[in-house]
């Protein structure tokens, strides 16, 4: 590392005298010992989340709780009892079938790979049924339809942007039918002359047909929303009581957890599910069910309001106005708390939010402080508007806030 580091240093002095500029050959030490630290520090880093938006995709989706550091072995496959081999989903199935009232349930790495399991498994070369107002298309061009045929299905489409009717679905099934597929939309929101079947008499519709009901939850939601301020939204054991053979969801939105899919429903079809090739290739692995496993439990103990994403929808204004205040002081001349509204993010409640506090700081150069607070040594991700850098501290710890506060002069001076 310290010849990388002198290399590095080397180089940026060849470049400043090639270019005319003047060159103080002391600076080499300096040059090497930035370039030394900047080698020494993890790329996948600590930050802090003042963006306003609680599940920002790009810091991760949902911040974990403080969950206990993992060992260097675990019994991921190992069963205690016995010594003999064991099976790595036994660690978080009991839990999920107890929050969800689920036969069955499998987790795999993402929730495009558990539906996308879950049609291999069941539908290939089969038709599936999907409304046209639930194409959904999430971040990074994931498409729906895209991921039904990639599985080996055959896309029928039914209805109307804004409204499919149950007769739909029904004139769509033919002797090919393996499926009416059923998908949240949950980053966008169709509003006025609309309408949806209601998912239990699409369940009672497949059910008489003998085919199946697959439902996409993707938000992965277990608690009562409207206890938060928030709109109603569908947990996955109402997805399961409304009939729906199969659900998928997501485990880092709103259930608060690692990044994951979750697959949940009769036992038949989740074992079947388990046992196809495709599940070793989207396998989840023990960092993943180590830190599941704590959020599950958080749920099972009844301490859901320790899941960050449920501590900061649920956080006190008056709490949130004094962070915001403190930031306001740290910045001096030039900063303003005004109120405003934290998003949920990660596809989560179009259009709703949480009422915050949030500190704008005036600078001549937007970009440039936004730029120095991710370059701290823990990282600080703000948001540009209106031509202010805003802080939210809805999402913060105490001792992050402190931390900002603690850096923002030096900043300001810099810029």
């Amino acid at each position: 590392m310290r010849v990388k580091a002198s290399r590095e240093a080397i180089r940026r002095a060849r470049e400043a005298l090639m270019a005319g500029s003047p060159f103080d050959l002391a600076r080499l030490e300096f040059l090497a010992v930035e370039a030394a630290k900047r080698l020494q520090a993890r790329s996948l880093r600590g930050a802090i989340n003042l963006s306003g938006v609680i599940l920002h995709t790009g810091l991760g989706r949902a911040r974990l709780p403080n969950v206990e550091p993992m060992p260097g072995h675990v019994n991921l496959e190992t069963d205690i009892e016995t010594g003999d081999r064991g099976d790595r989903q036994s660690h978080v199935r009991s839990l999920l079938k107890e929050l969800t009232g689920a036969e069955d349930a499998l987790v795999v790495n993402n929730c495009a790979a558990a539906l996308m399991l879950v049609l291999r498994a069941h539908c290939r070369d089969a038709e599936v049924v999907l409304s046209r107002g639930q194409m959904i298309e999430i971040g990074g061009s994931y498409r729906m339809p895209d991921i039904v045929r990639e599985s080996g299905c055959r896309l029928v489409e039914v209805g109307c942007t804004n409204k499919t009717h149950l007769a739909d679905y029904e004139q769509a099934i033919g002797d090919n039918t393996s499926a009416l597929l059923r998908c949240s939309t949950s980053n966008y929101k169709i509003i006025g002359f609309t309408d949806q079947p209601d998912p239990r008499d699409l369940a009672a519709l497949a059910h008489e047909q003998g085919i199946l009901l697959i439902d996409d939850l993707g938000s992965g939601c277990l608690v009562e929303t409207p206890s938060f301020g928030l709109p109603k939204e569908r947990t996955l054991g109402e997805a399961l009581n409304d009939g729906a053979d199969l659900v998928t969801a997501s485990g880092d939105k709103l259930l608060g957890g690692p990044q994951c899919g979750i697959v949940l429903g009769r036992h038949d079809l989740v074992s079947r599910a388990s046992q196809h090739p495709l599940a070793r290739a989207v396998r989840v692995d023990k960092l993943t069910l180590w830190a599941l496993e704590a959020v599950l439990r958080l749920y099972s103990e009844g301490r859901a309001e320790e899941i960050p994403v449920w501590k900061y929808v649920g956080r006190p204004l008056v709490s949130v106005f004094k962070d915001a205040r403190t930031l306001a002081r740290a910045w001096g001349e030039g900063a303003h708390v005004e109120t405003g509204t934290t998003e949920l993010g990660g596809g989560s409640f179009p259009g709703a939010g949480i009422p915050t506090h949030r500190t704008g700081l005036q600078s001549p150069a937007p970009d440039r402080l936004a730029g120095a607070l991710r370059k701290l040594d823990i990282p600080v991700v703000a948001r540009i508007e209106k031509g202010l850098v805003w802080l939210d501290p809805r999402t913060a710890e105490s001792d992050e806030v402190k931390y900002v506060a603690k850096e923002l002069p030096s900043i300001k001076q810099s810029l």
